[in-house]
């Protein structure tokens, strides 16, 4: 497949796109790990109505920290479209480079300098934090999960082939040209198989997609959104995918 070139803005801006849905607990801690990590980003806090009141804590954030930013949808939608609304939101304020951060401190502030050095350098269009490469991998986490990452992953790259490892992964960087390029208003997959469509769109479309490894640990506080009609519905939309001709 012949790669697509892509102009970066490499002196841009960067937002960390966090999606929340009762993360009380967690979010005024993430907010300032990723800060302390990376001072000079922003945040876009994007909640679902949550009944924990995490969209309060957002706005109170957001009113005594202009970094953060707060999209409240006033029903819950699931990750995939608030990744989309999130996506928009951040291509039509001009930032030049855009992450998939979740709230509960399964992603690693800490990778982001790394991550983002990668895509301002223009090594990569887009960057993806992979448990399943050399140095990454799952701690603290129950088997039965970990067979669904897994499983997950091989199963779409038997489907749809590429040589991103792990498909499934939601810890992903994003320059704007190539969230530019792969038609995001035709993305229909919500949930488990969003991430799995957004990196097929990117390998389809000649993006140079870079794994970094990360160590995944599970979520200390809260309860995971993950179910397993999710993941059955994940498994017959990867089959659309590979017959889809319009990506």
């Amino acid at each position: 497949m012949i790669e697509e070139q892509v102009v970066t803005d490499k002196s841009g801006k960067v937002l960390i796109c966090i999606p929340t849905y009762n993360e009380k607990q967690n979010l005024s801690r993430i907010v300032s790990a990723v800060f302390n990590a990376v001072p000079d980003l922003h945040i876009l806090v994007i909640d679902d109505n949550s009944p924990d009141g995490t969209g309060r804590i957002a706005d109170e954030i957001s009113q005594n920290d202009p970094r953060v930013h707060v999209l409240h949808r006033y029903f819950k939608k699931g990750l995939g479209t608030a990744y989309l609304e999130g996506f928009s939101w951040a291509l039509t304020r001009g930032y030049a480079f855009i992450f998939e951060f979740d709230a509960d401190f399964s992603h690693n502030p800490e990778y982001l300098p790394g991550f983002i050095s990668l895509l301002r350098s223009g090594e990569a269009d887009v960057v993806v934090g992979s448990r399943c490469v050399n140095g990454g991998g799952v701690v603290n986490r129950e088997m039965y999960r970990r067979f669904i990452s897994w499983g997950g992953s091989v199963y779409a790259r038997l489907i749809l082939g590429g040589n991103v490892r792990d498909l499934t992964g939601g810890f992903n960087g994003f320059c704007r040209e190539a969230l530019q390029r792969i038609d995001l208003e035709r993305i229909k997959s919500n949930g488990y198989c969003f991430q799995i469509e957004l990196k097929y769109r990117c390998i389809k479309r000649g993006m140079r997609v870079v794994e970094r490894p990360i160590i995944f640990p599970d979520r200390a506080h809260g309860a995971s959104k993950m179910s397993n009609s999710i993941f059955s519905e994940a498994l017959w939309h990867v089959l659309k995918l590979r017959f889809d001709k319009n990506i």
